[in-house]
């Protein structure tokens, strides 16, 4: 079911990534566990955490050395998420919109000109980017969207507006998709724009209040005639957005799968240490077979996860398509972790469901990994799909 489709990724050297990647755990697991329970509570991650993941390059980990980045491989980006996936969502939010389509539309469809504009300030953190395609009325499915852009002479105006717009409120860049052509109803019409946040005519609604993932900045996002050169559609191809989006999408869903497997492991960690010092009827519940049961289950589903998510990079880096694995790696990783918080809980009992542990906070963030980037019941259509195509 795949096929040649890319260039090989090779990454950087081993050596290299293995000296970042410990230097990533080191951070996530000494400065930003601590600090999770203060996000909670303000909904905020701190000014100085930001500047620090600017200077670990965290905003350039997709980008290619020659535009600034670190230009990691499909396998190493996912090796890292893993970790970052061990602490709260909200940490890699701040840079996850820029790392995924924020940057990596430009690069795959963007003219020289624009990749040489952006992408080095999109690497360094200069430039925050924000992805606007979700609106009031427009969510799986996407290509009905309704935001317009009107041509006129050498410019656009966008009229419209977007909903749950993760980092709209601290971009400088919003990669915006509107339609070009209204004659064309489908994904076709539909054009990508890189857009200044402080264009005239740009406001955003209120920081939205959500069940989990606090500190993640979502919002809506207004566009009232705003005024957009031509020249800032990327690849300066109207009618190409969509299609623009979708390549980004399969590399997108493995970096979620891998922060879905990070997250498993700390809840692992967390019911294991918890279940060796809790003590009922004279004994760690810890020995007793039914929790060891539920810990057991987890455990193996996040392993049949990881190893999904393992195979599926290696075959990205070899230029393989990978739609129905990335769309695989997705659903099954984002329904596992969903699985093993609940277990975390239960073997928690009481305790579990309060504030004072942090299972009771994983519990909340991980719902949303179930309907974002793509819902469980989307996945099951683009796999269901590629199966067909793959009998045809």
């Amino acid at each position: 079911m795949t096929s040649p489709a890319r260039p090989r990724l090779a990454g950087v050297d081993a050596e290299t990534f293995q000296t970042l990647k410990g230097t990533v755990k080191r951070y996530v697991r000494e400065r930003l566990v601590p600090l999770e329970t203060e996000v909670e509570a303000n909904d905020e991650v701190p000014a100085a955490v930001v500047k620090e993941l600017k200077d670990l390059g965290l905003f350039g980990i997709t980008i290619p050395a020659e535009y600034g980045g670190i230009g990691l491989s499909a396998s190493q980006e996912v090796d890292l998420a893993v970790e970052l996936g061990w602490t709260c969502p909200a940490f890699r939010g701040v840079f996850g919109t820029t790392i995924g389509i924020g940057s990596m539309g430009i690069l795959i469809d963007g003219t020289e000109e624009q990749k040489q504009a952006f992408l080095p300030r999109l690497a360094a953190g200069e430039l925050v980017s924000s992805f606007c395609l979700t609106e009031p009325g427009s969510g799986s499915d996407a290509a009905s969207l309704q935001t317009s852009a009107r041509k006129q002479g050498d410019h656009y105006v966008l009229n419209g507006t977007k909903r749950f717009i993760t980092n709209a409120r601290r971009a400088n860049l919003l990669t915006v998709m509107a339609r070009t052509d209204p004659g064309i109803k489908g994904a076709g019409g539909i054009s990508a724009f890189l857009v200044d946040a402080d264009s005239p005519g740009i406001s955003f609604g209120k920081k939205d209040a959500k069940m989990g993932q606090r500190g993640t900045v979502t919002s809506d996002v207004i566009f009232e005639d705003v005024k957009v050169p031509a020249s800032r559609i990327i690849g300066l191809k109207p009618g190409q957005g969509f299609k623009t989006a979708m390549k980004v999408l399969d590399r997108g869903r493995l970096h979620i799968g891998a922060v879905c497997v990070g997250t498993a492991r700390r809840l692992i960690h967390e019911a294991m240490t918890y279940s060796g010092e809790r003590k009922q009827f004279g004994a760690p519940i810890g020995s007793f077979q039914l929790v060891q049961a539920m810990l057991a289950d987890s455990w193996t589903e996040c392993y049949a996860a990881e190893a999904m998510l393992r195979d599926a990079a290696a075959r990205f880096d070899q230029g393989q398509a990978i739609v129905i694995e990335a769309a695989a790696v997705k659903m099954y990783a984002s329904e596992m972790v969903g699985r093993v918080a609940d277990r975390a809980v239960q073997i928690f009992g009481g305790a579990g469901y309060m504030a004072a542990y942090p299972i009771e906070r994983i519990y909340r963030d991980v719902r949303l990994v179930r309907i974002y980037e793509g819902t469980t019941q989307i996945q099951q259509l683009v796999i269901a799909r590629e199966m067909r195509k793959g009998m045809e």
